[in-house]
């Protein structure tokens, strides 16, 4: 039995009271984004069994008084409340409308009461500061949109945000990235209960990948973060920005900062959710991409115009943070690039010059039955949108695991 059947056979033990493992329960907001609501809808609230995809029962259930105000001005009606997580052996946050705001006290309570209860907690992109917000993410790794793991990380620093993961499984508690990653997280949990055929079927319906390959560092952005626009600590990160073709180590911006090395690791850590080594690296490989894209300068000479002290040191980066060759990169780059017209998207290209992530092995089958998804009433509301989440810094993390794009419990 793997790791992961383990994990998933010990949490069912667990479950205790009314609780059943097929049953899902979404836990929904007012101001939440409707695409994201809407995957775990999609996913366990449809039944697909003539393609042989285990069938969930879905339980929606609205996070505060009705009705919910959501993308659009469109305005959602829950047919369940907080009183009917209690029969869930899975709950799922898909999005919280705002960082920046508190969630209620009665939805964090229930959330801890479930988790106490043996149900699996999962959080998908802004899902996670619900998680964090109810204590379920103390001393735990965790993930959320790159935007936004600087402000979860600071905010909640017992969390180990690791930005670079498309999603991250501590057994129970799951996190995800923004909101394809939701998806891909989704697939994931189908794939723990029933099987990598389950979830393989059930991907050709959804029209996505079974698994995807590679995390969101191909999507990160190199601006600098908003939230240390004021700090001292600024001035030295703007620096590091335009001095990225010197050769200078993480040393040589401490003692800009007029700081002690540990001094420095942990104020940056604190300030952006990174260490500033790897920080340091993202950026170097980010300029990396750009010289590849725009310039005809060999992978020697994108090395040294990038700060690394060999095409070696280059090379190796690269590839494990994009799981892509320097070279390969930029021809696939330069193969996809329209004729007369802007070139493509980091991500697109990725998409063809990454390799396809083979499938895992077989995982516990188990039949669930249910007595079918639950409704959502929507109707249009007069005017006015969803409130929007916060700003959004930029942010990396050190570490990756075996298989880009996932990390699950040990």
């Amino acid at each position: 039995m793997s790791q992961d059947s383990a994990t998933a056979t010990e949490a069912a033990r667990k479950l205790t009271g009314r609780r059943r493992r097929e049953v899902v329960a979404v836990l929904l907001f007012s101001g939440g984004p409707i695409f994201e609501s809407s995957i775990p809808l999609s996913v366990f609230g449809i039944d697909r069994q003539d393609a042989g995809v285990p069938r969930y029962r879905l339980l929606v259930c609205g996070g505060e008084e009705g009705p919910l105000r959501t993308t659009g001005g469109l305005e959602l009606s829950a047919p369940y409340g907080l009183e009917a997580i209690s029969r869930a052996g899975t709950v799922v946050v898909p999005a919280w409308r705002s960082i920046t705001s508190p969630p209620p006290a009665e939805a964090l309570e229930a959330l801890r009461r479930a988790h106490e209860e043996g149900a699996r907690i999962v959080g998908l992109c802004t899902g996670a500061f619900v998680l964090a917000a109810a204590g379920l993410l103390d001393g735990r790794p965790a993930t959320t949109h790159w935007m936004y793991a600087p402000t979860l990380a600071k905010r909640y620093p017992s969390v180990h945000v690791d930005p670079r993961e498309l999603f991250v499984d501590d057994g129970d508690v799951l996190t995800s990235a923004g909101t394809a990653a939701g998806i891909d997280l989704c697939l994931h949990i189908v794939r723990t209960d029933h099987g990598t055929e389950a979830a393989g079927a059930l991907a050709r319906r959804l029209v996505v990948p079974p698994r995807r390959s590679g995390g969101q560092e191909r999507y990160l952005d190199r601006s600098l973060p908003e939230e240390i626009g004021s700090d001292p600590l600024a001035e030295v990160v703007a620096w590091a920005l335009e001095h990225l073709h010197e050769q200078f180590d993480v040393e040589t911006l401490a003692a800009r900062a007029y700081m002690s090395r540990r001094t420095f690791d942990r104020r940056f850590r604190s300030l952006t959710g990174s260490a500033p080594l790897q920080w340091l690296i993202t950026q170097r490989v980010l300029q990396a991409q750009r010289l590849l894209e725009t310039s005809d300068y060999s992978v020697d000479e994108v090395a040294g115009r990038c700060g690394f002290r060999s095409p070696v040191a280059l090379r190796g980066h690269f590839r494990r943070q994009l799981g892509s060759s320097p070279a390969a990169y930029r021809a696939a780059y330069r193969a996809r690039r329209p004729q007369g017209g802007a070139p493509e998207s980091v991500a697109t290209v990725l998409e063809t010059s990454v390799p396809a992530q083979g499938t895992a092995s077989s995982r516990r089958t188990a039949a669930a039955s249910s007595t079918g998804p639950s409704p959502v009433t929507a109707t249009a509301a007069p005017g006015g949108s969803a409130e929007g989440v916060g700003p959004g810094p930029e942010a990396y993390a050190p570490g990756r695991p075996a298989l880009p794009g996932q990390r699950s419990a040990p």
